[in-house]
């Protein structure tokens, strides 16, 4: 009996203590397989893999060859990029000087201009197909650049440009008038955000707004708040999504420091559900829209375009019924649902996104084009999640301000937007405009198809994405002959096309005759050479091939 009951509390506790430790370890699985299985979808991964990729560029003998095409075809693709390099140097001579000049002081030009193309490729690009950062002048869905060159406008000033550089252009003018009197007094308000106020009420569906100045703080203050009220620690963002640049959302390479409360689970998918309903510390859930074109993967650049398996494709149906069941479980879970709108909101509809998919937020953060123009993040939420402190715990508060929020010439500039967007006529522009980019983006795959080059488009709404049907390592080449064709276009190249509302039937049939011809150009010089063996897979084998042995001296 003495020896039977050591051993019967010894196995008590260890049933105990399994009992324990079962339902956390389930917990964690769960979490894992939640996880999108691409690097965007595990950032710990993500940033032990970029720590341990190593530099290596391609000398004169193999970069015109890298995917092993013959002799003759590495001289055409040499031959035809330093002829765009001889026409780069000419057209673009005062340009390409202020920005090497710039570069040397400015982080972020420098950043820029040594990732737009993959790093294997990337000095003697810099070096002969530098392009001009600095533009004079804009008119209608064009832009000047210091040179006196002018180009269809694709960049949409990321995101900025919905309706049109005149617009915004007017917007500012006005502002300018109306807050001219009171100039730049910080803390007060200027009469006008009365009326932004009640519109972003209206607009929005919500009771309560803050005003910040930038996308990446309103979204910063909305996570906040969210935490604050619940009481819980986590927030959940979907693998790829960007919503700024701060740590907690931007957990994987790019941030010195890991997110340690942050959950990046995969976007559209029943695991990631099962997640959200079974867990006891998630805050909010933060979606961006921009996401519905390519679930689950990073934002597309050019620098990244190692071969030619870059997605793209917007099933509105599919992704609306994905944001109704998030809206379900977090009703079900009392998870704050945020709606990040700072890319999207009114490029889609007069209400953003909440109005396009027809799902409400808790909580929503405007940027960018809202203040017609000018630098602004905006937060919309219900008024018990928006207040930042408590009646019973006059200590306990949820600290967030800024000298030039409110600043009276952004507030002036607002209520510009605001009145024209409120304005019956300004709204017939969101009228079939699915159709216009839809039936846009078809007419331009039909003519790449019937030239048959390797080029296609995927669209949500006015924001596409360039694909490549033929596996390939040069398909960055791509950015520099649209430019060759008066096609400007983000330092993120064929990633992201951003087109203004305004763009016009004729102005569109323009942008597509120059695709084609650049396509063909590039098509010519030999980049799209392909021995009907190589495929992407085998691409990223020979990359994988070419890191370790660059990683191992060999």
């Amino acid at each position: 009996m003495e020896t039977t009951l050591p051993i019967l509390s010894m196995s008590v506790a260890a049933a105990a203590s399994a009992a324990a430790v079962l339902p956390k370890l389930k917990a964690r699985i769960e979490l894992s397989r939640a996880k999108h299985r691409s690097l965007a979808g595990h950032s710990k991964m993500s940033r032990r893999v970029a720590k341990l990729l190593p530099f290596y560029e391609f000398g004169e003998n193999d970069y015109f060859s890298c995917d092993g095409a013959p002799a003759n075809i590495a001289a055409q693709r040499k031959d035809g990029f330093f002829r765009l390099a001889a026409l780069y140097a000419e057209r673009y001579a005062k340009g390409r000087a202020m920005t090497k000049e710039a570069a040397e002081k400015i982080s972020d030009l420098n950043f820029t201009e040594s990732y737009r193309v993959p790093f294997q490729f990337s000095r003697l690009v810099r070096e002969h197909l530098g392009t001009s950062t600095f533009v004079a002048s804009s008119s209608g869905v064009t832009v000047t650049d210091v040179d006196g060159n002018t180009s269809y406008d694709l960049t949409g000033s990321y995101g900025v440009n919905i309706f049109g550089n005149d617009f915004y252009k007017e917007c500012i003018e006005g502002a300018e008038k109306r807050a001219h009197a009171l100039g730049p007094v910080l803390g007060p308000y200027h009469p006008v955000i009365l009326e932004n106020v009640q519109r972003l009420c209206q607009i929005s569906g919500l009771d309560e707004v803050s005003f910040h100045m930038s996308g990446t703080e309103a979204v910063m203050q909305a996570v906040r708040l969210a935490r604050y009220h619940t009481g819980r620690t986590h927030l959940v963002r979907f693998a790829g999504a960007y919503h700024g640049w701060w740590g907690d959302v931007q957990p994987g390479v790019g941030n010195p420091i890991p997110a340690h409360e942050t959950y990046t689970l995969a976007e559209m998918s029943e695991k990631t559900l099962h997640v959200l309903r079974t867990r006891k510390d998630i805050a909010c859930v933060l979606v961006n829209p921009l996401q519905g074109l390519h679930p689950n993967a990073n934002a597309p650049g050019d620098s990244a375009l190692v071969d030619s398996s870059r997605g793209g494709r917007f099933d509105r149906a599919a992704y609306t019924e994905w944001l109704k069941k998030l809206r379900e479980v977090c009703d079900q879970r009392g998870i704050v649902l945020i709606f990040d709108e700072v890319f999207v909101g009114f490029r889609l509809a007069a209400g953003g996104a909440q109005d396009y998919f027809g799902v409400k937020a808790d909580m929503v953060t405007y940027g960018k084009s809202l203040a017609g123009g000018l630098p602004v993040g905006v937060v919309c939420g219900k008024r018990e999640l928006m207040r930042r402190f408590r009646d019973d715990r006059p200590a306990d508060i949820c600290f967030a301000r800024g000298t030039f929020n409110s600043h009276p010439y952004v507030m002036t500039a607002m209520d510009e937007f605001l009145s024209r967007l409120a304005s019956p006529n300004f709204r017939a522009v969101y009228e079939g405009l699915d159709e216009t980019w839809n039936g846009r983006v078809q007419k331009l795959n039909g003519m790449m198809e019937d030239a048959e080059l390797p080029v296609r488009f995927a669209n949500f709404s006015s924001i596409w994405t360039v694909k490549y049907t033929t596996p390939s390592r040069y398909n960055w080449m791509l950015q520099y002959y649209l430019r060759a064709e008066g096609l400007a276009l983000s330092w993120v190249g064929t990633g992201r096309l951003i087109f203004s509302l305004n763009y016009t039937d004729a102005d569109f049939a323009e942008v597509a005759e120059r695709f084609v011809r650049a396509a063909a150009k590039m098509k010519a010089d030999g980049f799209w050479w392909h021995d009907g063996v190589l495929t992407n897979k085998q691409i990223k084998r020979q990359i994988l091939k070419e890191m370790l042995s660059r990683r191992f001296r060999r």
